[in-house]
């Protein structure tokens, strides 16, 4: 798959064989001429190189795959995507015992590799079932080689208007799920030296206003991750991110009927002050807003299908991928290397707040 985290790559060795040749060149004289040569020379080995080790496969044969959040949108694609790359998927669904319309689909899935689990990640009770049916389920010579935790919900809304439960429940679900879905099956993934891979986003380096709780988590998400990385080293288990840009319109995580439960709930808890300095018409404005956003961004979630089947099968696999547009790639470099009011004069609109007198007025 040639993606932007390739062209980097590419672009990368391109910089390291451009400081190799300079040295070179400092040190032996080269001419214009054979400083291009070398430079296209190295520039071309190493960057083929690169592509070549990408390329580098495990195979799929008697390994089995947890995946959390497997009702709709991306969790749902992606269990049936894995299997028919020839998977044994172990799907976790928070409806499947309650008639949910995602796990009756996949239970439609007529195959001895497919296992509809129920699984709400909050519940520790429902994680302990889930372990001892995948133990025995697993045939003998079988392996559990990868966990995907993929379960998560968003929320969104300024924090004065966001009620506390919002970032418990948020935290509860894309954080510490995670942690207890990783727990639970973690010795088995230690025994297959198999992968970690966590559904995170760019809004894990990215703060954006209107989501804080949703960024929250997945900021949070980044940074357990990066410790359970390097935890794993020793053990020969690699922990991989998925980090996703704008796939709403290909998900329901921000459908507009979940959004507008938020909103009732957001203006029912609201204080008085706080509802008469922002006013109704700019929250509704807000909301607005937010419904408009949960049909934007790509539909087509393919690319974060791909980039999870590689953290799965690459032989050496990345710490982060990226299935973002070019825009988000470099807004996410920009985040990282630039001033902050570079970035924010480029990427952040400022959007019309109440104005100061109405706070002055009222105190």
């Amino acid at each position: 798959m040639w993606s932007c985290d390739r062209i980097v790559d590419v672009f990368f060795w391109g910089g390291v064989s451009l400081l190799v040749t300079s040295l070179i060149s400092i040190l032996s004289m080269l001419s214009l001429v054979g400083f291009g040569l070398v430079f296209v020379t190295l520039w071309s080995l190493s960057a083929s190189i690169c592509l070549i080790l990408a390329q580098l496969k495990i195979p799929t044969e008697k390994k089995a795959v947890l995946i959390t959040g497997c009702d709709t949108g991306i969790g749902y694609a992606l269990a049936i995507h894995l299997h028919e790359m020839g998977f044994r998927v172990f799907a976790g669904c928070l409806l499947a015992d309650t008639g949910g319309e995602g796990a009756k689909r996949l239970r439609q899935v007529k195959s001895e590799r497919f296992h509809v689990l129920q699984m709400d990640v909050t519940c520790q009770e429902q994680i302990k079932a889930a372990l001892q049916e995948v133990k025995g389920i697993l045939p003998e010579g079988e392996v559990l080689w990868g966990i995907v935790n993929n379960a998560g919900v968003s929320a969104f809304g300024e924090v004065e208007w966001v009620p506390l439960e919002t970032y418990k429940k948020l935290l509860e679900i894309n954080v510490l799920g995670t942690v207890r879905v990783t727990k639970a099956f973690l010795p088995f993934v230690r025994k297959s030296q198999g992968r970690i891979v966590n559904m995170a986003s760019v809004c894990g380096h990215i703060g954006r206003a209107t989501m804080s709780p949703y960024v929250l988590s997945k900021f949070a998400l980044e940074g357990f991750s990066e410790c359970l990385r390097q935890e794993m080293v020793p053990w020969g288990v690699s922990v991989c991110i998925i980090e996703p840009s704008n796939y709403s319109a290909g998900t329901e995580i921000t459908s507009e009927d979940n959004l507008e439960r938020q909103r009732t709930n957001m203006w029912k808890n609201m204080s008085d002050d706080v509802k008469r300095d922002y006013s109704e018409e700019y929250f509704n404005q807000v909301v607005t807003t937010a419904k408009i956003h949960s049909n934007s961004g790509l539909r087509d979630i393919t690319p974060v299908l791909q980039s999870t089947a590689e953290a799965l099968t690459q032989n050496y696999p990345r710490a982060r991928y990226r299935p973002v547009t070019r825009y988000y790639y470099f807004k996410l470099f920009s985040v990282t290397h630039f001033p902050e009011w570079l970035y924010e004069l480029l990427f952040v609109t400022h959007r019309h707040l109440p104005k100061r007198q109405n706070f002055v007025e009222n105190e």
